[in-house]
């Protein structure tokens, strides 16, 4: 767990376990684009992003050579006496229009990507993730055996044991099917945290006394980390959250055994409280 203080070495072979892993499911050093998409969601995003970057470009350019333009152009050496015009309205009406119709392009991509997101397909599995301080508790609800469990980040010496990244990996992960849609509903226990998973373009705020949805789905297997990404307090840092996307038979495999394992668990822990 976090709250074991660690020592130098053990944070430095960390370091150095988080460069060895593949770049499809970590963020890199020195990186200035996204992580590579693993869900519809996050592909769309990458493409607006892309459109979006190309006219930003083009307007600041724009205006960049209109500056320099006129900074030569207009130079009190070159004008000795200066212009008294005030007013155009061709020139007035133009850098009010065009500006709108970028702003128009821009808008309808933009809605279309927030409709996709906001709109939850049918889910073939549903999770629910409740924000603690500071680790995560899971759900998965079942008509015949569901389950819960806490999630907890790791140590560094623990995470270099288990050949984890730094601040991501967790003593129990989480498990879904690829190519199915998962629907993540997400409350706060205690304050407001936010459940994120940046190669699933997924990002929803766990609010006490309300729940929140949002969905994703995996299109492609392996291992994939996020984070909290809503201050939660001094330990806001230390609550990672671990994805990993299977096969249908290895998750139904996860399913069977972790039933048992956390109804243990579940039993034990009320066998405890009742002595």
């Amino acid at each position: 767990m976090f709250l074991r203080k660690s020592g130098i070495g053990a944070a430095t072979a960390a370091l150095l376990a988080f460069w060895a892993f593949p770049a499809a499911a970590l963020p890199t050093g020195y990186e200035t684009g996204f992580q590579p998409a693993a869900s519809p969601v996050m592909q769309q995003i990458e493409d607006f992003h892309r459109l979006l970057f190309w006219i930003i470009l083009a307007v600041c350019l724009f205006v960049l050579a209109l500056l320099v333009w006129i900074v030569i152009r207009y130079r009190a050496g070159a004008n000795a006496v200066p212009s008294k015009v005030h007013h155009n309205t061709l020139l007035e009406v133009a850098w009010t229009l065009i500006p709108v119709i970028i702003l128009v392009f821009i808008a309808v991509p933009s809605f279309r990507l927030l409709y996709f997101e906001a709109a939850v397909p049918k889910p073939d599995v549903t999770i629910k993730a409740i924000g603690k301080q500071w680790f995560w508790t899971y759900e998965y609800p079942g008509s015949a055996a569901g389950f819960t469990f806490d999630s907890l980040g790791l140590s560094d010496a623990d995470n270099v044991k288990a050949n984890k990244p730094r601040l991501l990996g967790v003593d129990n992960a989480i498990y879904v099917p690829v190519n199915k849609v998962i629907a993540v509903d997400t409350i706060g226990a205690d304050v407001i945290h936010s459940w994120a998973m940046p190669q699933m373009g997924v990002k929803m705020d766990a609010v006490p006394g309300r729940t929140n949805h949002t969905w994703f789905k995996a299109t492609m297997t392996g291992v994939f980390y996020g984070q909290c990404s809503e201050l939660c307090g001094a330990r806001h840092a230390y609550m990672p959250i671990e994805l990993h996307v299977v096969s249908d038979a290895d998750y139904a495999a996860w399913l069977a055994s972790s039933k048992k394992k956390y109804a243990a668990l579940e039993n034990d822990a009320t066998r405890v409280a009742s002595k």
